[in-house]
């Protein structure tokens, strides 16, 4: 037996409860879900149980707009939710509230989605305003992709326990806000495509990675910030640059054919190797290590 739905609630401020929710079922095997946030603190973590979903928060059911799709095939739950601005709560007063901070804590958005740690997934996040935090420790995480227009994502695995598959692609894309990525080896991604417009991307690899990959990122206007260790990590970094942009890499970095560098743990063969291609118009690109 399946459910799948809403669960309505009162609207108070005061009580987080939940609001979607697909249990645990024996028909489910993958969930790919596409989640949209408009507005609000969004919080993605591991639940304490098996239901694939459980979404919960402090507005109720009828102080926000949303569309909510779901199917299920082949085993496959494909869940699509769009979570609009509130009512009476339009772009410009979103802009306002965070350039000036007239919105008080006790009245923020709060955005609560539990995964199963036993459920595979399939992720397409994209947040518009305010704040997100992202703990993806121990979870089944396949694909991953993450637009950030102008909200403030923070990505990690908090309690240090890496994806348990092989992720296939890590997607990141920045506009005017910053996204910061921490322990980006127990993603365990073999590809990663970063693209960043206005905004700031951190990506942290000072942990060393389980397995190779391939990162490609492309700057417009934005900065981009690779931290690295100091010694352990093999890495290789192809830059295709403008006259108008910076590009700096520490000193364990050195040269080896025209914009091609390595590091001095680089081994062509290493199980672990991190392979970078960069391409910067007016941005800044800095690779760093963990004692700069």
């Amino acid at each position: 037996m399946i459910a799948i739905g809403l669960v309505g609630c009162s609207p108070s401020f005061s009580q987080i409860k939940k609001q979607f929710f697909i249990e645990e079922t024996n028909r489910i095997d993958k969930v790919d879900f596409s989640f949209t946030c408009k507005s609000g603190v969004c919080f993605i973590k591991p639940a304490y149980n098996q239901h694939p979903l459980s979404i919960y928060s402090n507005q109720g059911l009828d102080d926000y707009a949303h569309t909510f799709n779901k199917e299920i095939k082949n085993r496959i739950c494909d869940v699509d939710l769009t979570l609009h601005n509130g009512k009476g709560n339009d772009f410009s007063t979103t802009i306002s509230s965070r350039m000036f901070n007239d919105e008080k804590k006790s009245e923020q958005k709060l955005w609560k989605v539990y995964l199963a740690q036993n459920t595979s997934y399939r992720l397409d996040l994209k947040y518009g305003m305010e704040d997100a935090h992202i703990d993806l420790s121990g979870l089944k995480i396949e694909n991953l992709k993450i637009k950030s227009g102008n909200a403030d994502v923070n990505i990690g695995y908090t309690s240090g326990l890496s994806n348990k598959v092989e992720m296939d692609t890590f997607y990141v894309k920045v506009g005017m806000g910053s996204v910061n990525v921490e322990q980006m080896g127990l993603s365990r991604s073999k590809k990663v495509i970063a693209d960043v417009g206005f905004g700031n991307l951190s990506m942290d690899f000072s942990q060393v990675p389980i397995n190779k990959s391939d990162i490609s990122a492309s700057v417009g206007a934005g900065n981009l910030i690779i931290i690295l260790p100091e010694k352990g990590v093999p890495a290789i970094v192809r830059v295709n640059n403008s006259m108008l942009c910076k590009v700096r890499l520490s000193n364990s970095f050195h040269e080896i054919s025209d914009n091609v560098f390595i590091n001095e743990s680089y081994a062509e063969n290493a199980d672990n190797l991190l392979s970078f291609n960069v391409d910067v118009s007016l941005g800044r690109i800095v690779f760093k290590e963990t004692k700069d």
